[in-house]
């Protein structure tokens, strides 16, 4: 550290760096005349003057997590709710509707309509608007740190090195692990406002908050955590997701540049929706049959519970009609998989690169 001043702040560094030095500092700190860099390489920021010596050699590891990844996903998470939740409702109606209740989708759709009106589309959906803007900040934030954190393990000599797929599969499953503790009350109680008609006779809840208070006194506060381990197995395909969007995004930005004259060529922003959007397929393909499980779970009585764990409830939906009975309502949600989430990334991208401009 000899000859190497800082006082933490930007124009810290007031002597000259030793020739074919490496510096590595922990945490956020900024460098005069350096461009400060994450481990995976990116450009966050770059001060005014100019560093010593072309030769010297600076790396920088920044082991905090970037707010800015949290709030990109509060608007992420909420660009999300505004496109998906009817999709969503009418997906998790013939996912825990006894057999028989609804043709398909469309059938679905239009029985909701005609007895509750157009409104019925966004029941429960005063939670994840509180509950994914949340969980996605937390998710992509927490994404964003284990990307670093495994980069800092994969290149610490050169954090500037693109991220393998397996790092990137392994930070997605991570992060899909970490929301669990958030989404897991949250989609209980969302679950069973979605499946609550407007028949007065059927009727439970006056609203989420109605909706937790009765959940807890029928069995505390772990109620609300009873689909938890399924949630856990099904919040793994988020590995899936994101790794199969760097690949995506990738071949959509290598074909661009290989044919930048073609009137095929994409820009940054629609190569980002369609590898959103392709990866959500994915993990829909997936994770689809644990999401039938969990919701079997969410929606079950709360006073005759069927369903006592998660392996219960897969059983049940088995012998209701084999493989078949775990995709049960695919098809919205595989209409909604697209737009939801290629909006949702492409939203998340956009803000991170408007708040680093």
């Amino acid at each position: 550290m000899d000859g190497i001043g800082w006082d933490g702040t930007a124009s810290g560094v007031v002597t000259a760096m030793p020739k074919h030095s490496e510096i590595c500092f922990g945490g956020i700190c900024c460098l005069a005349g350096t461009a400060l860099l994450s481990t995976r390489g990116e450009p966050l920021e770059t001060v005014a003057s100019a560093m010593p010596d072309d030769n010297s050699r600076l790396v920088i590891i920044n082991h905090w997590p970037d707010p800015r990844a949290f709030l990109a996903g509060i608007l992420s998470g909420l660009t999300k709710l505004a496109v998906g939740h009817p999709f969503d409702t009418i997906k998790l109606r013939i996912q825990c509707a006894s057999p028989g209740v609804y043709d398909g989708p469309m059938d679905c759709f239009l029985q909701t309509i005609r007895k509750e009106g157009p409104r019925a589309l966004y029941k429960g959906a005063s939670p994840p608007a509180f509950g994914w803007a949340l969980s996605d900040a937390v998710l992509m934030g927490s994404l964003d740190r284990y990307r670093n954190w495994l980069g800092s393990l994969e290149s610490p000599e050169d954090p500037s090195e693109p991220l393998s797929l397996r790092s990137h599969a392994i930070a997605g499953a991570l992060a899909g692990w970490t929301v669990c503790s958030i989404v897991t009350p949250i989609e209980t109680i969302k679950a069973k406002l979605q499946m609550q008609t407007s028949d007065p006779r059927t009727k439970l809840f006056t609203g989420p908050i109605d909706c937790a208070q009765k959940i807890i006194k029928n069995g505390g506060i772990t109620q609300l955590y009873r689909a938890l381990p399924a949630t856990l197995i099904f919040r793994t395909s988020f590995g899936v997701m994101f790794s199969s969007y760097h690949v995506f995004n990738n071949i959509f930005r290598d074909f661009s540049n290989q044919h930048s004259q073609s009137p095929f060529a994409l820009n940054a922003a629609l190569a980002q929706f369609l590898a959103g959007g392709l990866a959500a397929e994915l993990f829909w393909l997936v994770g689809y049959p644990l999401d039938v499980v969990k919701n079997r779970i969410m929606c079950d009585s709360l006073t005759t519970p069927r369903y006592p764990t998660w392996i219960s409830a897969a059983r049940a939906i088995w012998l209701e009609g084999g493989t078949r009975a775990f995709y049960r309502g695919l098809s919205p949600c595989i209409l909604r998989a697209f737009p939801t989430n290629a909006a949702a990334l492409a939203v998340w991208e956009g803000a991170m690169k408007f708040m680093k401009t």
